[in-house]
């Protein structure tokens, strides 16, 4: 059975619709579970009370290959015993028939659909509700860290090539050894949500008390294309979060970390939104107090401050999602 770990991604995409529940122990000190498509947990058999419960996700946007290849070769390290795990942790590859199509999602963006009160008739309304089970059943009576890093890449180049999305955590505060965590990863540009969504990351954070971010590693490629020594800090890091049992980090002030909260959240109401800046403009591009970033019928979006700058433009989301971030620069 250790033979559908060679290549998990591909085996979950051919069996997305016949998944055989199958569990197992790997040399007799990881036991390895999967009761869910595209879904396997590895649990080591000696392990202490505090150990880390971790929480590795991509695909959840199937044209976003670079982290499954990045997940997909650590499942693979982990059934050949080059990757020892100390500490639980699950892999999810989210929307198994976008991936298989390289596509970002078949009918409705998977990413904007984790609440527990999720409905709808979309293809990916099923596989949020399977995942968001998947993830509550890891996470029950897990005593110790919890952890849940999305893995994703971005549509638009970024000024910033790798970013990331720490939740909004109701009040509670930051954790800088998350931050420095993120930072030897490679991932010093971080902003901060100031409001609820329905991101992966935001319902393991709200709903499941784990330490979450959404993770952007780079630029969208297809298959195979991926320069994967760009990943080699994430990956490495990501490597000694499951074998490691204290992480050695750099102190926060050393970390050269850039801090962004959102000032603007830009929705889209119309079917004739449209953005003022060129298609190729990168994520975290800043403009002039003023500006003209965006425009629908009876609204203008514009620049606040001086330096404010856009993520995640996008003005062909469907109506009532979330055409485009403003954010500017901040301290913890």
């Amino acid at each position: 059975m250790s033979t559908v770990l060679n290549d998990f991604l591909s085996y979950s995409i051919e069996h997305a619709n016949n998944w055989s529940p199958f569990s197992f122990t790997l040399g007799e000190h990881t036991t390895v579970t999967s009761n869910v498509s595209g879904v396997v947990t590895f649990t080591p058999v000696d392990r202490g009370p505090e150990q880390r419960h971790i929480v590795l996700s991509s695909g959840v946007h199937g044209n976003e290959t670079a982290p499954m290849e990045i997940c997909n070769k650590m499942i693979s390290d982990i059934a050949d015993g080059s990757l020892l795990v100390s500490h639980r942790v699950m892999f999810i590859f989210g929307n198994l028939p976008a991936i298989a199509l390289q596509t970002r999602f078949i009918e409705e963006n998977l990413n904007r659909l984790f609440a527990p009160d999720v409905s709808g008739m979309s293809a990916e309304v099923p596989r949020a509700k399977v995942l968001m089970h998947a993830v509550s059943d890891f996470f029950a009576d897990a005593k110790g860290e919890r952890h849940h890093y999305d893995l994703h890449t971005a549509i638009r180049a970024s000024k910033n090539e790798k970013f990331a999305v720490y939740p909004y955590l109701h009040g509670l505060p930051y954790s800088k050894l998350e931050l420095q965590f993120m930072s030897d990863c490679g991932v010093n540009t971080i902003l901060l949500s100031q409001s609820s969504t329905a991101t992966f990351s935001y319902y393991s954070s709200r709903y499941h008390n784990a330490h979450t971010f959404t993770v952007e590693l780079g630029k969208v490629k297809p298959f195979g294309e991926n320069d994967m020594a760009r990943f080699a800090s994430a990956d490495n890091m990501f490597r000694r979060l499951l074998q490691e049992p204290v992480l050695n980090l750099t102190p926060y002030n050393e970390c050269p970390l850039q801090l962004y909260e959102v000032n603007q959240v830009v929705d889209k109401h119309h079917e004739d939104f449209a953005l003022h800046f060129s298609d190729d403009t990168a994520n975290f591009t800043d403009f002039p107090k003023g500006t003209l970033l965006a425009s629908e019928s009876g609204q203008e979006y514009r620049a606040q401050v001086d330096g404010e700058a856009i993520v995640f433009p996008n003005a062909d989301v469907a109506i009532g999602q979330r055409a485009m971030l403003t954010v500017v620069p901040c301290e913890l």
